[in-house]
């Protein structure tokens, strides 16, 4: 309780409170899969509103935690290549790859530019006629359509010197590879508000039919959450494995069928790697052969041998739910947001960096 924001309707939390624990009876284990889900739950104390038997676990909801280090070591190279602009999302500069970092490479002299949209990459380019401009796409589909847009409009104004190395992932699939092997004890998810908004609830529909698993697509505030994980316990009470949405006032069950279109417009499903998942079948975004002259994988040579996580950093097992961050032993030690040694701890929606700022022991 002692980080919920004043601003916040206390007696409502608290009445969730009590009828999660009224309607609780059986041990249940829930995973967020949103790195927004994941903060919220340590910033407002969720954990410390939940009876002992309810367990809160962080999945691999971080778009920037779960970029396997290849395509960091990909971003790197082209951040060496003389003539090239590497753009990127701020949390992306210090992620470490297998020798260097972008803001590594930043401070060595390489050209490498934080945007905060793709539009301003895209504005980079048509400043930098004489420069080779490169996005490094890294998101779920919340922000694969605003790249695509990108890209679409590259295209259309002949923008020939703007690229995308899409590393962009699908969350449903990484839903169906933590289920596939039956080693994750999981009781339900508490599904992203901002992908719902766009995907809709179909995909959701088939892990649940598959593995007969509640979903809930949940807001963000912390009454979203607690009513979230009641519509779960509810759920699990009654044997039911459906999928809900509590966040009615920004997700429908349709999704957005514009945002949709331009996605399937300019990108297509690959297989991809994740950080601590390996490859999973059809969960990646590549981008379709009308629109290769925007593919800076087709337009640089971005081959990297396969990399191997640091010696001693859990992010792997972080991600798939199997460890939390006080597990590891760099936790606060070696690993720090200023010396990161893994993305965990080096994103603000990262599960390390959420333990780092919030962690106490009644929070575990």
């Amino acid at each position: 309780m002692k980080y919920m924001d004043e601003y916040r309707d206390r007696e409502v939390a608290l009445a969730l409170s009590r009828k999660i624990r009224a309607s609780s009876r059986r041990p249940a284990r829930f995973m967020e899969i949103c790195g927004t889900h994941t903060m919220s739950i340590f910033r407002h104390g969720i954990r410390s509103l939940l009876p002992a038997h309810i367990e809160l676990v962080s999945g691999p909801g971080c778009p920037v935690c779960v970029t396997a280090m290849e395509e960091i070591d990909r971003a790197v190279k082209l951040a060496q290549t003389p003539g090239v602009m590497v753009t990127t999302f701020g949390d992306m500069l210090r992620v470490p790859g297998s020798a260097s970092s972008l803001q590594n490479e930043q401070a060595g002299g390489a050209t490498v530019k934080m945007v905060y949209s793709t539009m301003d990459a895209l504005g980079l380019a048509a400043d930098n006629p004489n420069r080779e401009v490169v996005f490094l796409g890294i998101g779920f589909e919340t922000t694969a359509p605003t790249v695509a847009a990108a890209i679409r409009t590259a295209h259309e104004q002949c923008l020939t010197n703007f690229s995308v190395l899409s590393a962009h992932k699908l969350l449903p699939p990484a839903m169906d590879a933590l289920l596939a092997g039956g080693d994750l004890a999981i009781d339900g998810f508490i599904c992203p508000g901002h992908v719902t908004t766009i995907i809709g609830i179909s995909s959701y529909e088939r892990v649940a039919g598959r593995y007969h698993i509640p979903c809930v697509v949940t807001g963000f505030e912390p009454v979203d959450i607690l009513e979230g994980v009641l519509m779960l316990v509810e759920q699990v009470e009654k044997g039911r494995a459906d999928v809900e949405i509590q966040y009615l006032r920004g997700a429908c069950p349709e999704g957005n069928p514009a945002a949709l279109a331009l996605m399937d417009q300019v990108f297509e499903p690959c297989d991809s790697p994740w950080r601590g998942l390996g490859i999973i079948p059809g969960s990646g975004l590549k981008i379709r052969e009308a629109y290769a002259a925007h593919d800076a994988r087709r337009r640089f040579d971005v081959q990297v041998p396969p990399a191997k996580e640091p010696a001693g950093c859990l992010c792997a097992d972080i991600l798939k739910g199997a460890a939390r961050p006080v597990d590891c032993r760099l936790f606060r030690k070696v690993c720090t947001p200023r010396t990161p040694v893994g993305p965990c701890m080096v994103s603000s929606e990262g599960t390390c960096a959420a333990y780092f700022k919030y962690h106490t022991d009644e929070t575990a």
